[in-house]
């Protein structure tokens, strides 16, 4: 089933832009090993659910997969052959905003060159463009 927020307060979102780069978010707290966006963009909610599940199904039930993003905005959108005019469309899809630097995946208690096989798998599924970074440990 696909992500989406059980209530929000508004059914609508104005479009709006994505500014700047990433100041929450930006490194991997949760596991070892992450992709990190390199552009600003929308996920919506059935690619983050996709890349979830080719990282799950890589990993054959070893470590541990974060989602770190959530499709809390949704985008409308209008039937096909509709003329222009009589209002916004219905709410079509649910969407993470996602700022160049933030993490999305992150995964934990597996070897680096396991956890880099199945974030390449999650990155395909991702319409940005994305990199594998790893913890900083103190």
């Amino acid at each position: 089933m696909a992500l989406m927020p059980k209530r929000v307060k508004f059914r609508k979102f104005q479009r709006g832009r994505i500014h700047g780069n990433a100041t929450k978010g930006n490194y991997v707290a949760f596991g070892e090993y992450g992709i990190q966006a390199l552009s600003p963009g929308l996920i919506t909610g059935r690619q983050l659910e996709a890349g979830r599940v080719a990282a799950t199904h890589f990993l054959h039930r070893e470590g541990k997969v974060y989602c770190r993003v959530f499709p809390h905005r949704s985008i409308s959108a209008k039937p096909l052959e509709t003329r222009m005019g009589k209002g916004k469309g219905e709410p079509d899809a649910w969407v993470a905003r996602v700022k160049a630097g933030t993490v999305i995946y992150e995964i934990g208690g597996v070897s680096e060159d396991v956890a880099r096989q199945a974030l390449v798998r999650v990155v395909n599924k991702m319409p940005l463009r994305c990199r594998f970074v790893v913890r900083r440990h103190a």
